[in-house]
């Protein structure tokens, strides 16, 4: 029997299965989680010196590189780019 999503996109059968926009998010915070990351350690900053940078604590600051963890806000975002010397840069693309 020939499945139905043989040939198809991607995106396609994750958007049959009410996956795209979960998917999505979670591939994204996944990107920015490990671009912080990165760039902490390019710093040499520590999690508890980043918090203090971002005037927050650990706890929060763990949340934001919680790669699962989709739900931050976008002072949240400002806060650690500012702390880190940089800028989020955001685009709605088609």
């Amino acid at each position: 029997m020939a499945s139905k999503h043989v040939g198809g996109n991607f995106d396609d059968f994750l958007a049959e299965e009410s996956l795209l926009e979960e998917v999505t998010a979670t591939a994204m915070k996944r990107v920015i989680a490990w671009q912080i990351e990165q760039e902490m350690k390019a710093q040499n900053l520590t999690k508890t010196r980043m918090a203090a940078k971002m005037n927050t604590s650990r706890a929060a600051l763990n949340r934001l590189l919680d790669q699962n963890d989709t739900s931050l806000t976008l002072t949240t975002l400002a806060s650690a780019a500012n702390a880190l010397g940089k800028k989020f840069r955001f685009e709605l693309a088609s």
